[in-house]
């Protein structure tokens, strides 16, 4: 067994990080298998209406990317000060307040529908196909929250496997219920959004069992106790991370209302089939990332700065390569991507090739600015993560309402490279200031 005070080797990091990596992998098949169901066994009007109402109900679940990046980030740094009991009490303080939370946002996610879709542009078939989906997944709010929160918490347990095996268990019966709804049933939109909603509930209670019960790992829940400082340090550390899934959903609600007005329902459902490669090659990034944050934290906690350096490099290293690895791939297999989406419709498989290739640039640069806003979080700096994170969205939002202007669509696929160019920069330059202070 892999212990955050080990030693790293290479060998060791992808061992350590793959399951994480796995993790949020299925974690982006939620979105993926009902994106393939309904496109292939509903059409194409609610396959772009899932992709319309999707970013509403990612936004509210992201307090889990705010409470699990940044509470993993304080509890493997008080493990690695050798305080347990305090970190089981902010670890349980945390799960609780999740639940609460979700609860309200759960509530608001109904009355605010409506006009959020209305607002981007949605009317007619459209609108109600996305308020169909929106409302029953919105269901599964609190434990979607859990699940997201779960997936960066069990590295800091130690028990990355376990949390990807659940998360494989869940995505698992995603597919399934897909495919029993939809091709067997044919209950269409709803029955994509009725499988989601089971899964996610299934993804947020296991883990719950688990470690309320006597186990195995680093960390069990325990008696809340509230604790103001560390509520407040969670949500500082993980500020950047919940800029960036609001970034996610953000985006995807400008590039739709940009995309309706330039090549209509058509460029919506392209840019859905971009956003699953996306999240695809994306989570290895952040699943990297998340993997390795609590040995980060934790190494910083027991002050031990020839570590930290050795895991800086070697992630960098490690990042570039799966950098290169993805554009060659996204290059090389647009075609046969896009065929799993896109099926007989040859002007839709031309239009998503043609923006994948240009897309696709992306991903040379997307990984170091992801990798150095959680590697800042997982030093319990969320002003400069968020800093990394805020400054990408305003590069994103800005290339995506000037770009078109003077490209037209083109320029909407391009938009996200101009915007991660410009972040890496800014990512590299925070990096390189402050070896001193941390000392990597």
């Amino acid at each position: 067994m892999i212990r955050l005070s080990d030693h790293f080797s290479y060998t060791k990091l992808l061992n350590f990080a793959t399951p994480t990596i796995g993790t949020v992998i299925f974690m982006s098949i939620y979105s993926i298998v009902d994106g393939f169901f309904v496109a292939n066994y509903a059409g194409t009007l609610p396959f772009a209406a899932l992709n319309f109402v999707y970013p509403l109900t990612m936004l509210l679940g992201s307090v889990g990317f705010l409470f699990g990046t940044g509470g993993s980030a304080l509890i493997a740094k008080n493990l690695g000060e050798g305080n347990q009991t305090k970190a089981n009490q902010i670890f349980s303080m945390l799960v609780y307040l999740s639940i609460i939370v979700g609860i309200i946002f759960e509530i608001l996610g109904f009355f605010l529908i409506d006009d959020v879709a209305e607002l981007l542009g949605a009317e007619g078939d459209l609108l109600a196909y996305s308020l169909s989906y929106g409302q029953i997944v919105l269901l599964s709010l609190p434990m979607f929250i859990l699940q997201f929160e779960f997936q960066y918490l069990f590295p800091a347990a130690e028990k990355p496997k376990l949390g990807f095996l659940i998360t494989f268990a869940t995505g698992i019966t995603n597919i399934v219920l897909d495919a029993l709804f939809l091709a067997g049933f044919g209950w269409g939109l709803e029955g994509a959004a009725a499988a989601t909603a089971i899964s996610q509930t299934i993804g947020g209670v296991l883990p719950f069992i688990y470690f309320i019960r006597k186990n195995s790992s680093r960390l069990q829940l325990t008696k809340p106790v509230f604790d103001g400082a560390a509520l407040f340090k969670t949500v500082t550390n993980g500020i950047s991370e919940l800029m960036s899934s609001i970034s996610e959903s953000l985006i995807t609600m400008i590039f739709n209302w940009q995309l309706l007005k330039y090549a209509g329902s058509d460029g919506v459902a392209v840019f859905a089939i971009l956003m699953y490669v996306a999240f695809i090659f994306e989570a290895v990034f952040l699943g990297y990332s998340a993997g390795i944050a609590p040995v980060v934290s934790y190494h910083y906690g027991a002050k031990n700065k020839s570590e930290l350096h050795s895991l800086l490099r070697k992630s960098l290293t490690m990042i570039i390569i799966f950098a290169v690895l993805m554009f060659t791939c996204a290059e090389s297999f647009a075609r046969p991507l896009a065929s799993i989406f896109v099926g007989a419709d040859e002007h839709l498989m031309e239009m998503t090739v043609h923006a994948l290739r240009i897309f696709s640039f992306a991903f040379l640069f997307m990984g170091i600015v992801i990798f150095c806003s959680a590697f800042f979080t997982a030093l319990n700096n969320g002003v400069l993560s968020a800093v990394i994170s805020g400054l990408r969205l305003a590069f994103e939002i800005a290339a995506v309402l000037i770009l078109p202007l003077i490209w037209g669509v083109d320029g909407i696929w391009a938009s996200m490279v101009s915007a991660d160019i410009t972040a890496v920069i800014i990512a590299v330059t925070i990096l390189l200031f402050n070896r001193k202070r941390y000392g990597y």
